[in-house]
């Protein structure tokens, strides 16, 4: 594993932080976020520390991109959210309080706003 020694989720992923799991493979781990927003709100999180920033992503990340959604697409029918309605996100440039590639599992009924500040892409 390739690690940030003052990122959170890299201490999660080492167990120096505890969280609740649900789900870990050699690639990714997906834990419960702690303020969520939904009635379930995971986050699929690379075990390798990647670009905080998406758009560095390089060639040889697609693999691990698909990795993290196939994992995503279980635990969304494992959890019934593919009936109850979900959303993915990514976040990147400086809109993640984490700067570890992670991406979020939101669903199971109305979805409060992901920002204080909502963003006007207009």
């Amino acid at each position: 594993m390739v690690d940030n020694l003052d990122c959170v989720f890299c201490k999660i992923i080492k167990g120096e932080i505890p969280s609740k799991k649900e789900y870990e493979d050699e690639k990714v781990i997906v834990i419960h976020d702690l303020h969520p927003r939904a009635p379930v709100h995971l986050l699929v999180i690379p075990k390798n520390h990647r670009p905080e920033n998406i758009v560095y992503l390089e060639d040889g990340d697609k693999e691990l991109l698909m990795s993290m959604f196939m994992v995503a697409n279980g635990l969304v029918k494992k959890l019934g959210l593919d009936q109850k309605g979900f959303i993915y996100r990514f976040n990147g440039g400086g809109y993640q309080h984490i700067n570890h590639l992670h991406l979020w599992i939101v669903g199971g009924s109305k979805i409060e706003p992901m920002t204080e500040n909502p963003i006007d892409f207009q």
